[in-house]
């Protein structure tokens, strides 16, 4: 019998990361599933085993490094090293403001949990998937990490840090059968995007069952051709991102400074 692969999603209680574990689940991995509060947990780890599935929970903030790394083992201890990691956990700024007018608590609040709290997840569970020689790292990004915008710069500039932090770990995981990729799930119906004033008079939203189709084409190595690039759902499905020819362009969807022509001395 095959070993049941095994799934750790971070920011798991709410939103997006909620229905990824779910997800996940269902389609027959063992999930690790780890956010701040841990009342909200235990109620997830008992939907998720009420259907049939195995989950383990264990509450931590990833912004505090030595508690991810605490969370990681003890999970680890209970379900094994992981395959597969989905960092969903992540916050926005309060206020809709240009960066002259942004919160610096706020401004340090986001960095934390969106670009250290990344990096603090990555060096807890990397170094097992290296042992291992396999394992993908799935990133949830945004459309604001490749574009520029006159508010949230806090967000926007953790998602260009975590797409740069997301390569590295392609480029230097290569070697050693680790793949990452920075996925950006459209526009879902959360809290978070309820609250930002741009998607007030939305009517129309992403589906979150299509955020969990691509994770799980990418945890089945469907798409590790993509393996350092940005996809989005809503744009992307798995069977365009098969279908596009290989080799890909070495710029093709990575966050580039662009030319301005031929004659550029970056070109």
């Amino acid at each position: 019998m095959a070993e049941q692969p095994r799934a750790l999603v971070t920011g798991a209680t709410h939103g997006i990361g909620r229905a990824l574990a779910l997800g996940l689940a269902r389609a027959g991995f063992a999930v690790g599933v780890a956010a701040r509060t841990a009342r909200l947990l235990d109620e997830l780890v008992d939907d998720i085993t009420a259907e049939g599935g195995r989950a383990v929970a264990t509450a931590f903030d990833v912004s505090d490094a030595a508690a991810v790394a605490h969370g990681v083992r003890a999970l680890e201890h209970e379900l094994g090293g992981f395959d597969l990691l989905v960092q969903s956990a992540g916050r926005i700024e309060a206020v809709e403001a240009p960066p002259w007018e942004a919160d610096l608590a706020q401004v340090r609040a986001v960095l934390e949990a969106n670009v250290l709290g990344p990096f603090h997840v990555v060096r807890a569970v990397l170094p097992g998937m290296v042992r291992r020689g396999s394992g993908r790292v799935v990133d949830l990004s945004s459309g604001a990490a490749a574009k520029d915008g006159g508010t949230y710069a806090a967000y926007a500039a953790s998602k260009a840090a975590l797409f740069r932090l997301g390569g590295a770990v392609a480029a230097a995981g290569a070697a050693h059968g680790v793949r990452a990729f920075e996925l950006s799930p459209g526009v879902v119906r959360t809290a978070m995007s309820t609250s930002m004033g741009q998607h007030a008079e939305r009517t129309e939203w992403t589906d979150p069952v299509d955020v969990v189709a691509m994770v799980l084409a990418i945890a089945r190595g469907e798409l590790d051709a993509w393996s350092g690039r940005f996809l989005r759902v809503g744009v992307d499905t798995p069977a365009a991102l098969r279908a596009v020819p290989l080799p890909l362009a070495p710029q093709a969807r990575r966050l580039v400074v662009a030319p301005y022509g031929e004659d550029d001395p970056l070109a």
